[in-house]
C-alpha cells in the first residue's frame, strides 16, 4: 500500500489518510536536512533523499539530473534504485534520449503510466530504450529555480505501470527543487571556495614577489648596454633576435662579465616583462636547500619546514628565470630541472601534486659546459636542454672602448647615493684603467670607481688600481710610476696600431680611447711613442 495506490475505502482509505501523513512528514524532514545540509554533503544528502522517496513509494528507481548552462546536456548526478534493478548511470543521458530532453528543457513534464505504448511515435530513441531495460513507466519533473528549468527528477518502475496522480507530481516537484536549489547553492560555494583559495594563491604569490623584488634590488645592476665595442655589439643583436622568443639562452662568460645585465635585457624585451625575472644562484645555496629554492617545499618536507614554501620556478610562472651558475647545480637535482624544461612539470620537496608551470629560463655559466658534460660533472643531455642558443659574453680586457662609458655610469650612480658630483676623471686614471687586465670584469671595475668615489675629494675623480693589479695611478700601490707609463704605453700602441695609427676623424684612435686627439698627441709625445719610420706622423 502506498500513498497514491488509488485505494480509499473502509480501512484501506484510513491507512492511506495515515500514509500521506507520514508522505507529508518525510517531505518537511527533507526539507530541514537541506536548508542544514553543508556544500560538501549535498551530493550524499540527494542519494539519501531519492532512497527514502523511493523507498517510501514503492518505486523502482529515482534519479536526479542536473542541466548544463546552455542546456544541451541533462547530466544524471545522483540515482539509486532498489535491490534487482539498475541505478541509471552517472553522467550525461545518451544521445538517443533527445525527444525526453528538448521536453523537459522546455518545461514539460513526462508522464508514461505505460510504456512504450505511451511514448509518441515520434521518441524513437525512447521507445527503443524502454523495450532494451525493460522500462514500464516513468514520471519525469522538470524542476525551476528562479525561474529556469535547472535539472530534473525522475521516477521509473519496472516490475508493473504506474499512475501518477497530479497532487502527488506537485509534492515531488517541490522535493526536486528543495534538491536542485540545494546543489545549486553548493556549486556557488565552490566557486566562491575556489575564488577564495585563488586569492590566496596570488596573495602569497604577490608576496613572494615583493619579498624578491626587495632583495634583488640590493644587488641591481646598471642596464645601459650601450656599447662601442664591434664584439659586444653582436652580442647585443643576438640578444635581441632571441629576446622575443621563449627558446631557452645559456650565457657563458667570466665571473663579473655583466650576464646577468643581458638575462634581465632579454627578459625586458619578451613578452613576459609585465612580471619580474626571477633569479637564482646555483652556488650560493646549499645542495641541501637548492631543491626546496627551486620547487618548492611542502609542510614537514623535511626538519624545521613549518609551512609550505613556494619555489622559484612557480614564482617565476608566466615570466623568466635566471639560472646563474648553472654548472654548480647538484648532479642529483639535474634530472629534475631537466624534466622542467622538457615538460614544464615537477612536484614540491615532500609533495606528490603535480604542478605546471610557463616558464622562459635563461642559464648563466663561467665554467666550460661543453668539458663538463664529456667529463661527467655536468649530465649531457641538460647541457644540450640548456645549449639551445648560446651567447659568449666577451670579458671587459675585450671590449675596453667601453670603459670610459661604464666608469661614467657606475660614476653616475654613486654620485646620486654620495652626493658627490663627479666632473671628470684623471686622464692617467684613465689610461690606467683602459690599461688594466680586469680580471674581475666589469664588477672589478664598479668596486674600483666605488672606492674612489669613497675617498674623492674634488671634482675630478683619480682612481688607483690598488694593490695586485697589473698597474697602477698611485706609487703607494707598490707600483713604480714607470709600471704605470708602460702600461699606459701598451695600451695607446695597441689602439693606434688598429687605427692604422691614425690618430683625428671617424675611426681614428682619439675616438677609439674616447679623447681629445689634442690629448693623445701629448700624451704620445710625453711616453715617446711615434709612428715606426714616420716620426711626428699623426695623420
Amino acid at each position: 500500500m502506498t500513498p497514491w495506490s488509488g485505494d480509499v475505502d473502509g480501512m484501506e482509505a484510513s491507512a492511506s489518510v495515515a500514509e500521506r501523513l507520514a508522505f507529508e512528514r518525510l517531505l518537511a524532514d527533507l526539507s530541514t536536512t537541506f536548508a542544514n545540509a553543508a556544500s560538501d554533503d549535498v551530493t550524499t544528502e540527494i542519494e539519501r533523499g531519492l532512497t527514502q522517496l523511493v523507498t517510501f513509494l514503492g518505486y523502482d528507481r529515482s534519479t536526479l539530473g542536473e542541466f548544463s548552462a546552455d542546456g544541451s546536456e541533462l547530466t544524471v548526478i545522483g540515482s539509486i534504485s532498489r535491490p534487482g534493478f539498475e541505478a541509471t548511470p552517472l553522467g550525461p543521458l545518451p544521445a538517443q534520449l533527445g525527444w525526453f530532453k528538448r521536453e523537459l528543457r522546455a518545461g514539460r513534464i513526462v508522464r508514461f503510466p505505460a510504456m512504450p505504448e505511451d511514448v509518441p511515435p515520434e521518441a524513437v530513441g525512447e521507445i527503443e530504450y524502454a523495450r532494451r531495460t525493460g522500462l514500464r513507466s516513468i514520471l519525469t519533473i522538470p524542476v525551476r529555480v528562479g525561474g529556469q528549468v535547472m535539472g530534473a527528477i525522475s521516477f521509473s518502475a519496472f516490475s508493473s505501470t504506474r499512475e501518477w496522480p497530479d497532487d502527488l507530481i506537485a509534492r515531488l516537484r517541490m522535493v526536486g527543487e528543495v534538491f536542485v536549489q540545494a546543489l545549486v547553492r553548493s556549486r556557488a560555494d565552490a566557486v566562491l571556495r575556489s575564488a577564495h583559495d585563488e586569492i590566496k594563491r596570488l596573495n602569497a604569490r604577490l608576496e613572494a614577489e615583493n619579498v624578491y623584488l626587495r632583495q634583488a634590488a640590493q644587488g641591481k645592476l646598471p642596464g645601459d648596454l650601450a656599447s662601442h665595442s664591434p664584439r659586444y655589439n653582436e652580442v647585443l643583436d643576438d640578444i635581441r633576435q632571441v629576446a622575443p622568443t621563449s627558446s631557452t639562452v645559456l650565457l657563458l662568460g667570466e665571473t663579473g662579465s655583466g650576464k646577468e645585465v643581458l638575462a634581465r635585457a632579454i627578459h625586458e624585451l619578451s613578452g613576459r616583462n609585465k612580471r619580474p625575472m626571477v633569479k637564482v644562484n646555483c652556488a650560493a645555496l646549499p645542495a641541501t636547500l637548492i631543491e626546496a629554492e627551486l620547487f618548492g617545499r611542502e609542510k614537514g618536507a623535511f626538519t624545521g619546514s613549518l609551512s609550505r614554501q613556494m619555489g622559484r620556478f612557480e614564482l617565476a610562472d608566466g615570466a623568466t628565470i635566471l639560472l646563474d651558475e648553472i654548472g654548480e647545480l647538484p648532479l642529483e637535482l639535474q634530472p629534475k630541472l631537466l624534466r622542467v624544461l622538457q615538460n614544464g612539470e615537477f612536484e614540491r620537496l615532500g609533495g606528490t601534486q603535480t604542478i605546471k608551470v610557463d616558464v622562459r629560463v635563461i642559464a648563466a655559466s663561467n665554467r666550460d659546459l661543453a668539458r663538463a658534460a664529456q667529463e661527467g660533472t655536468f649530465r649531457q643531455d641538460l647541457y644540450y636542454r640548456l645549449n639551445v642558443f648560446p651567447v659568449e659574453v666577451p670579458p671587459l680586457r675585450e671590449r675596453r672602448e667601453d670603459i670610459p662609458m661604464l666608469s661614467w655610469a657606475f660614476i653616475q650612480e654613486f654620485s646620486d647615493s654620495m652626493g658627490k658630483p663627479i666632473s671628470g676623471i684623471d686622464e692617467a686614471s684613465m689610461m690606467a684603467l683602459q690599461a688594466y687586465s680586469w680580471p674581475g670584469n666589469i664588477r672589478e671595475l664598479r668596486n674600483l670607481i666605488e672606492r674612489a668615489m669613497i675617498l674623492a675629494r674634488g671634482p675630478v675623480l683619480k682612481i688607483s688600481l690598488g694593490r695586485g693589479s697589473s698597474s697602477s695611478s698611485s706609487s703607494t700601490s707598490g707600483e713604480t710610476p714607470g709600471s704605470r707609463d708602460d702600461a699606459e704605453r701598451s695600451h695607446l700602441r695597441r689602439a693606434l696600431e688598429r687605427c692604422g695609427w691614425r690618430i683625428r676623424g671617424a675611426g681614428g684612435a682619439a675616438a677609439v680611447l674616447d679623447m681629445k686627439p689634442t690629448t693623445l698627441e701629448s700624451r704620445m709625445k710625453k711616453l715617446g711613442l711615434a709612428r715606426p719610420g714616420l716620426q711626428g706622423d699623426s695623420e
